[in-house]
C-alpha cells in the first residue's frame, strides 16, 4: 500500500488500464500474455485461502494486438428502434440523455455504477416523467406504458454507447416508472394534498454541500410523502405491525411521486442537480464494497501482530480483492475503512493494523499500475465528460494518502456528519482542471482516457 503523493506516471498507468478494458470488450482485439498469466498464477497462489471473486471483479488482463488510433473520438452512434408507444418526450432532454449515456458507457458502467451511472439514470427517468406531467397531468405511467418507455429509454442510451445491461446493473424495472402503492399521482390532487409551496421552497435551491446533514429538502420530501401515503387508509383500521410495514412501503413509493413533481417545477438542469445531490446523500452513507471471508487476515494479524510481514501481507492481499470491485467516493472510502476495521476488531484484532501496514483511504478504491495509484471520486455528484478532441474523462482525486482511520471500538462510527477526519480536495475543487498542471498535481486530476471507443460499436 504505497505512501506519498501520486505521480504523473501513475495517471498514464490508469489510462493504459482503461484502454485495455475498453479494447478488450471486443474479443478479436485481445490475447492473453505469458507475463500476465504468470502474474495471475502467482496472485492466485498467494490468495489461495481467499474465496473466489465474482465475475464482476476485474477481468484477467489482455494485450491488444490491433487498435485504432487512441485519438479516435467516441462519435459513432446507432439509430434506436423505438416502440412508438411511450408518452415521454425524449427529444426535450436530448442533452441530458447524452450525458447519461456517457456516464454509463459500455466499458465503465459496472465500475462507475454506484456513484455516477445509476444515480444519473434514476435522475433522468424522474425528470422525464416529471416534465411529461406538464401535459399529461399525471406523475406516473401505467404498467404497459412504463414497459414501453423503459425499453425506449434503454434503446436510446445504448444507441449512444451506453452499456446494454443498465436495467440489471442499476436494478431499474418498469414498475419504477409507475406510482407503485402510492395512492396519489394526479398533479391536481397532489398539489391539494401537500404543502406544495413549502416543498418547492425547501428543495428548489438546496445547499448541495450541507443538505445531507441539515436535511432541509429531505425532510420536506418525507413530510409530503407521508401526507400522500396517509390518503390510502386510516392507520387505525389495521394491525400495528402490518400498518407500519405497509405504510413504510407506501411512503417510499410516494417519495418517487414527490421527486417527479419537483422535477416538473424545476428546469431540467436544476432538477438534475437537486436529484443527484439527494442521491449522493444516501450513496455516501454506506460502503458499496462486498467483503469476502476474513479468516486469512485474522490468522495473520492475530496474537498482537507477532509477525508484521505476515499480517500486512494478508491484509494487503485482502484489500486488493476489494480494490477490484468499483470506484468509490472519499466518504465511501471512510465507510469502507470503518466497516473493515470493525470486522477486524470483532475478531479480536485490536491493534491498529491500518497504521502498521500503511493502509490509506485510496486503498479502498480501484487501483492501477505497479505504483498503486488509487482513484477516489468526489463526494459531490460528478459526470463522465466526453470531448471530441480529448476523449473521455472523469474527475479523480489522487491526493488521498490519508491513513485509513482505525475504529476506536467494535461499533460502527457515527454518520459522516459527525466525522472529524478531513478529506482533501472535496467539493471546493470538484470542478477539476483539464490540464496536467504540476502545481495542481496533488489536487483533483482530470484522468483523460484517450479511448478508441468506436471499436465498441
Amino acid at each position: 500500500m504505497a505512501g506519498g503523493p501520486a505521480r504523473i506516471f501513475n495517471i498514464f498507468a490508469l489510462i493504459e488500464l482503461m484502454l485495455l478494458l475498453l479494447l478488450c470488450t471486443h474479443k478479436s482485439f485481445c490475447v492473453s500474455t505469458t507475463n500476465y498469466k504468470s502474474s495471475i498464477q502467482a496472485d492466485k497462489k498467494a490468495d489461495v485461502l481467499l474465496p473466489y471473486t465474482s465475475p464482476t471483479a476485474s477481468p484477467q488482463p489482455f494485450l491488444p494486438l490491433l487498435a485504432p488510433s487512441p485519438l479516435t473520438p467516441f462519435t459513432n452512434s446507432t439509430i434506436p428502434q423505438l416502440s412508438g408507444l411511450c408518452v415521454l418526450n425524449f427529444t426535450s432532454l436530448t442533452n441530458m440523455l447524452t450525458v447519461t449515456s456517457t456516464d454509463c458507457m459500455a466499458a465503465f458502467a459496472p465500475l462507475l455504477a454506484n456513484v455516477v451511472c445509476c444515480p444519473q439514470v434514476e435522475a433522468t427517468l424522474v425528470i422525464l416523467i416529471g416534465q411529461s406531467s406538464k401535459y399529461t397531468n399525471t406523475l406516473s405511467l401505467n404498467g404497459t406504458t412504463a414497459t414501453h418507455c423503459l425499453s425506449d429509454f434503454e434503446q436510446i442510451l445504448v444507441g449512444q454507447g451506453a452499456n446494454d445491461s443498465l436495467s440489471k446493473i442499476c436494478s431499474v424495472h418498469s414498475s419504477n416508472l409507475t406510482e407503485g402503492s402510492c395512492p396519489v399521482s394526479d398533479v391536481s390532487e397532489f398539489e391539494s394534498t401537500v404543502d406544495s409551496s413549502s416543498l418547492l421552497a425547501a428543495c428548489e435551491k438546496i445547499d448541495i454541500v450541507n443538505e445531507c446533514c441539515q436535511q432541509i429538502c429531505q425532510n420536506a420530501i418525507l413530510e409530503a410523502s407521508r401526507k400522500l401515503a396517509q390518503k390510502a387508509y386510516n392507520l387505525l383500521t389495521f394491525g400495528e405491525t402490518h400498518a407500519l410495514s405497509d405504510h413504510s412501503s407506501r411512503i417510499n413509493d410516494c417519495k418517487s411521486v414527490v421527486l417527479r413533481w419537483l422535477a416538473s417545477k424545476l428546469e431540467p438542469s436544476r432538477a438534475k442537480e437537486v436529484l443527484r445531490g439527494l442521491s449522493n446523500c444516501g450513496i455516501n452513507k454506506v460502503c458499496p464494497l462486498k467483503f469476502p471471508n476474513l479468516d486469512r487476515v485474522i490468522k495473520g494479524c492475530g496474537g498482537g501482530i507477532s509477525n508484521r510481514t505476515e499480517c500486512c501481507g494478508s491484509l494487503e492481499s485482502y484489500v486488493s480483492h476489494l480494490q477490484r470491485q468499483s470506484f468509490v467516493t472519499n466518504l465511501q472510502a471512510l465507510n469502507c475503512a470503518a466497516l473493515l476495521g470493525v470486522k477486524l476488531r470483532r475478531a479480536n484484532i485490536t491493534e491498529n493494523v491500518y497504521s502498521q501496514c500503511r493502509v490509506s483511504l485510496k486503498d479502498f478504491s480501484l487501483q492501477v499500475g505497479a505504483q498503486e495509484s488509487g482513484c477516489l471520486l468526489p463526494s459531490l455528484p460528478s459526470d463522465v465528460v466526453f470531448d471530441r478532441t480529448t476523449g473521455v474523462s472523469f474527475v479523480c482525486d489522487l491526493n488521498d494518502n490519508i491513513p485509513a482511520p482505525w475504529p476506536a471500538s467494535s461499533q460502527l462510527p457515527p454518520s459522516s456528519c459527525n466525522k472529524t477526519v478531513k478529506i482533501p480536495a472535496l467539493p471546493a475543487v470538484a470542478s477539476g482542471q483539464t490540464s496536467f498542471d504540476s502545481s495542481d498535481m496533488n489536487l483533483f486530476l482530470y484522468l483523460t482516457v484517450l479511448a478508441a471507443l468506436s471499436i465498441l460499436i
